[in-house]
């Protein structure tokens, strides 16, 4: 039989096959693959669908103008199941239902039933005559929700759910109340009841046979987020008082950080109190919250920069259900952040005010507000902290009396001071023995001028806390400062000083000119007061560079603050100065402290308890030198 051979014919015939093959095989693949990514893209946008929030779903079904409203009642059971009830209604749409009194104006939204619009009608923003009024809340900068979990299994955010509004009187009471329905009688309601003349509201949270269809086992979860609008003239100043303030376990406040970000947990809140520096919004319960998660961002990134808001908020907590159902009874407070009107609450709002903790703050409550409050009545604010500082001043004069006649007596004593300190140079114990023998025969006490200065300290301190709280300061004028509440610009720079601010404000320089005199006429009695100690550093030097760094500090520091503070140190300062110089001249004298010493010497002493512990002391401490020194 003949054997056939592959000619080249055959060759290129197989050949070609082979390219026909894979052609093939690689076109089908790629059909394949095509049809895998179009179905996977399909199976992601069934997918997305399906978990597409029910609020989003029932918006898409309410704008989609191609479906029934059949079609669309049906669609809508099947995105937001019972609560499908309220996006059928006729105020399921964007609208806003409005109450207001002389004080306050309300425009409370259909969409998520909360308060989307919260304005001052009787204050203005930055400057006095802007006619801009003070809102606390508008422009979706705050928004109030529950978050629940429906019986088979949606979540659902009430922020995004259209409520029914209701609107009627009470007798002289507005009274909106806004439902959530699941049906004719099944809803989440929000009752508001305005008051005239009342930065206060009544607001209550309920539920009416909701058991059904909500998920009773878990609490809702309140979630309130406020980002504070810019009110005030200085940004950076208005900034530092802006904070989360809050009452929890049997009256105790507490507060975050107005420095920057910050986030803590309390038990057992009554109140939260988003503040800002003269106004505040707060959400007070009578059923005090189980939990509440705070945080506070700071929103200022740059003071150089203008900006819109100052601080973020937000507070969550946990709303129980009791019996399947709802029931909190609450109040909203908006307002300008006034003790006298917080205060009249009786509801510990004016831990609000940052009047300063324990006697700071009773100083103020109880002494500074009443008898300031009293001047303001009826005398021009300026004029006010003008006589103010005159009083304070004239009951702290006795202190500063004190202190300059104690100085006085060291300055005497200090010739015989500083021969003890060359006769005893190689024995400080014996030295600091006479030193203190020397004090008791004289009569004089060297801590008897660390007293008065201390006693002086509460004083100062709730002043400081005082005047940059104090809310009837705001836009208030005197002289060239047009808001006592705020700086005092007299010259706008074209650039920005670090630490300093791109103005500058004269009270801070007068008050910087007045400390300067002030510690030249005292710095050089003290200085005189007692001779430098070895081992120590001389105060006299300390003190001469601190009469130059003190009016620099103040300069630089309350450049920015309210000028009615730097008013009152500029005023005290001067008055400082007039009584020194009385009581330097006309009341306290050498010749007669030195006599008065001299007397004291020729009198018998007894040693008090604590001049005798130290003299023990020394003894001991003496003894123990010379042992050490025997074994030596």
């Amino acid at each position: 039989m003949e054997e056939k051979k592959l000619d080249l014919k055959t060759i290129i015939g197989f050949g070609l096959i082979m390219v026909l093959l894979l052609y093939m095989i690689y076109n089908n693949s790629a059909e394949t693959e095509k049809e895998n990514s179009e179905k996977a893209k399909k199976e992601q946008i069934d997918k997305a669908k399906e978990t597409q929030i029910p609020e989003q779903k029932a918006a898409s079904v309410v704008n989609d103008t191609t479906l029934s409203d059949s079609v669309k009642i049906q669609k809508l059971k099947s995105s937001l199941g019972a609560f499908a009830y309220s996006a059928t209604l006729p105020s399921a749409k964007d609208g806003v239902t409005e109450i207001k009194n002389p004080l306050l104006t309300l425009r409370i939204s259909n969409k998520g039933g909360y308060i989307a619009e919260a304005n001052l009608n009787n204050f203005e923003q930055f400057e006095k005559g802007s006619n801009k009024r003070v809102e606390l809340i508008k422009g979706n900068n705050a928004s109030f929700n529950l978050q629940f979990k429906t019986a088979d299994n949606r979540i659902l955010n009430t922020n995004e759910m259209y409520f029914e509004p209701v609107l009627s009187k009470e007798g002289a009471n507005q009274v909106l109340t806004m439902r959530l329905k699941a049906g004719a009688n099944q809803f989440l309601e929000y009752r508001y009841v305005l008051k005239p003349n009342d930065y206060m509201l009544d607001f209550s949270i309920r539920s009416q046979g909701l058991a059904q269809v909500v998920d009773t086992s878990k609490p809702m979860d309140l979630e309130w987020t406020l980002q504070a609008y810019r009110n005030e003239k200085s940004v950076s100043y208005e900034n530092r008082y802006t904070k989360i303030v809050y009452e929890h376990e049997d009256g105790k406040d507490g507060n975050l950080s107005e420095g920057g970000d910050d986030a803590e947990t309390a038990e057992g809140v009554s109140y939260v109190a988003f503040k800002q520096h003269f106004f505040t919004s707060i959400l007070l319960t009578d059923t005090p919250f189980k939990s509440t998660d705070f945080k506070s961002e700071n929103l200022v990134k740059d003071d150089k920069i203008d900006t819109t808001y100052t601080k973020k908020f937000t507070a969550k907590m946990p709303l129980a259900f009791k019996g399947g159902e709802l029931n909190y009874d609450m109040n909203w407070y908006y307002g300008p952040s006034n003790y006298e009107i917080l205060n009249a609450y009786d509801r510990n709002l004016d831990e609000v005010m940052p009047l300063g903790w324990g006697i700071f703050g009773w100083i103020n409550r109880y002494i500074f507000i009443p008898v300031f409050t009293f001047l303001s009545s009826f005398m021009p604010y300026g004029i006010a902290i003008i006589v103010f500082t005159i009083l304070v001043r004239l009951v702290m004069s006795p202190v500063t009396y004190k202190s300059y006649l104690s100085q006085a007596k060291m300055k005497v004593l200090r010739p015989e001071i500083t021969e003890l300190n060359e006769k005893y140079k190689k024995d400080p114990m014996k030295k600091q023995q006479e030193t203190m023998k020397l004090y008791n025969t004289a009569g004089v006490n060297p801590m008897a001028g660390c007293l008065p200065a201390v006693m002086q300290i509460p004083v100062f301190y709730a002043l400081f806390q005082f005047f940059p709280s104090f809310f009837d300061l705001r836009q208030k004028s005197f002289l060239w400062a047009n808001d006592l509440s705020s700086y005092d610009a007299v010259v706008h720079l074209p650039f920005y000083i670090p630490f300093y601010g791109n103005h500058i404000s004269l009270f801070p320089i007068l008050a910087s000119v007045a400390i300067f005199f002030y510690m030249r006429m005292t710095t050089g009695d003290q200085s005189m007061a007692a001779p430098p100690q070895e081992g120590m550093p001389d105060m006299s030097k300390v003190m001469k560079i601190m009469i130059y760094l003190s009016p620099i500090m103040m300069l630089i520091f309350f450049n920015n603050y309210a000028s009615g503070l730097s008013l009152y140190y500029f005023v005290s300062n001067l008055i400082t100065i007039g009584i020194m110089y009385v009581i330097k001249n006309h009341i306290v004298k050498e010749d007669k402290i030195h006599a008065m010493i001299q007397e004291n010497k020729t009198k018998p002493k007894t040693q008090g308890r604590f001049q005798r512990k130290m003299q023990e002391m020394m003894e001991q401490a003496q003894q123990e030198q010379g042992k050490k020194g025997l074994k030596k």
